[in-house]
């Protein structure tokens, strides 16, 4: 069985989208190679992709266009022809390269990706979908880049969750334009 992961960009403060539900502010304009390479090969690794529907829609509207193919083409190239999975009960269709929608059981889709798929499945964005997984205890392991950014208010991926749940720092990496990686596992 292969492992459900959470990758998302969270600020200072907690937040991974701001007041107005944008994430623009995790596009950390200080430059760093190591910061860019590290990106690149995350993206080559593999697997399947999973949405809601906010965040399908963000991806699908940046992803495919010539500006990302330019300036981001090997995170481009993958995240367009990766398989991806977004979860939404009001689309009608998805129309972005290699992609299935799937409009109710969220938790079973989850669990026969896990024991279908021979790569890992990475959730970006989708606080909504990372609260209700929580919830299940469905993911197994939340990989956070805390940008150096305070945004005073937004909204946290767990909003909505029940109880508390206990995890285990298990890796951290530092990057010169200021992000932290931060590598967690539910104990």
């Amino acid at each position: 069985m292969n492992r459900l992961v959470v990758f998302n960009s969270v600020s200072l403060d907690g937040f991974f989208v701001d007041s107005n539900g944008d994430m623009q502010w995790a596009h950390n304009s200080n430059k760093d190679e190591e910061w860019d390479s590290f990106v690149a090969s995350n993206a080559i690794g593999g697997g399947v992709l999973v949405f809601g529907r906010v965040t399908y829609e963000l991806m699908k509207s940046f992803w495919p266009t010539p500006f990302a193919m330019k300036e981001f083409p090997v995170v481009a190239e993958w995240m367009n022809n990766l398989p991806k999975v977004v979860f939404s009960r009001t689309m009608n269709s998805a129309t972005w390269n290699n992609t299935r929608l799937v409009k109710e059981g969220m938790a079973a889709e989850i669990r026969k990706l896990k024991s279908d798929s021979d790569k890992d499945i990475a959730i970006l964005g989708s606080g909504t979908l990372v609260s209700q997984l929580t919830q299940e205890q469905l993911i197994d392991e939340y990989q956070f880049v805390v940008t150096p950014v305070i945004l005073g208010k937004g909204r946290t991926m767990f909003e909505g969750l029940k109880g508390t749940l206990n995890v285990k720092l298990v890796d951290t990496r530092t990057f010169t334009n200021g992000n932290v990686i931060l590598r967690y596992v539910p104990m």
